[in-house]
């Protein structure tokens, strides 16, 4: 694809934090496409959390410490734009929805940037009540923020950064304080967010098997550098080298690799997803039915 379609690029990005010697970020390279949904994968300390924040600008100009290379988000340079005009372009969601939430009542949450920005109050009311349906919390627009379930404030923290109308939506670890059923509306959402609204979307997780059936691309990093970039199935068939970092690879692939290793019991490509699993699983059992003479 051209470079048009590339909304965010990263060029030579080193990062030290101030009174640190180690850089966080090790000389980066990364072109993110308009429209992807990109899984960011790592160990604490891997640099995700760096890297998303060099995204919005709050690396380097809210952040102390000493920066190195270029970060292009949709034609902003992140040196040169502020970090408020860098939200409307990019929103941010982290682990924590608590921290990102100091309003009285769900709609003031929503209303807060848009008052920032100036926005008329008719359409403000037309927005607040377009982002709550968006994530499904229409009916709550009175009610406390801290009165939510953990799913429930997570979506708000999206619906909030959404009312900014951003291409780009990150999100850092945002299921890592959740229920089950917390995490499945916060995929969902992001899920949604990529498929129909077409925004990009940069997600760190650990959950691997929903990153495996969602993303279109997946980087792992380790010790603040890039160590693989590609497709769910290029990245996560590496299983020895995930396992070497301490990442584990989804568990349908992990069986399927030792069913390779140990037993020589499969010979198919190595699977990513359940449905990938089971798929090649009866092709396999079925080649091997066909295999066997009858016997009359």
């Amino acid at each position: 694809m051209s470079d048009r379609d590339d909304i965010i690029v990263i060029q030579d990005l080193t990062f030290t934090y101030a009174a640190t010697e180690t850089p966080a970020l090790r000389n980066i390279n990364l072109k993110i496409q308009r429209g992807e949904y990109v899984a960011l994968l790592g160990i604490n300390g891997a640099g995700k959390t760096t890297l998303e924040l060099c995204l919005n600008g709050i690396i380097p100009n809210m952040i102390m410490g000493e920066m190195q290379g270029s970060v292009v988000v949709d034609g902003k340079d992140t040196n040169l734009h502020p970090v408020r005009e860098l939200a409307k372009t990019i929103g941010i969601i982290f682990d924590n929805p608590e921290f990102q939430l100091s309003q009285i009542t769900v709609a003031e949450e929503i209303a807060l940037g848009l008052e920032n920005l100036g926005v008329p109050y008719d359409d403000m009311n037309r927005i607040i009540h377009e982002m709550l349906e968006l994530v499904d919390l229409q009916g709550l627009e009175e009610r406390s923020p801290l009165m939510l379930s953990g799913g429930q404030q997570q979506r708000l923290a999206i619906a909030s950064a959404m009312a900014m109308q951003p291409a780009i939506i990150v999100m850092d670890e945002p299921t890592s304080n959740l229920d089950p059923i917390g995490k499945q509306e916060v995929f969902e959402i992001a899920r949604k967010l990529n498929r129909e609204r077409g925004m990009t979307v940069i997600i760190a997780e650990h959950e691997v098997e929903v990153m495996a059936q969602y993303a279109d691309r997946v980087i792992v990093l380790d010790h603040g550098q890039i160590l693989l970039n590609g497709t769910p199935s290029q990245v996560f068939s590496q299983v020895e080298h995930l396992q070497e970092i301490g990442l584990r690879p989804p568990q349908a692939t992990e069986l399927a690799y030792r069913l390779k290793n140990e037993y020589a019991a499969w010979n198919s490509p190595l699977p990513v997803t359940t449905d990938q699993a089971v798929a090649s699983l009866e092709q396999q059992l079925n080649g091997v039915q066909d295999a066997v003479p009858s016997h009359r």
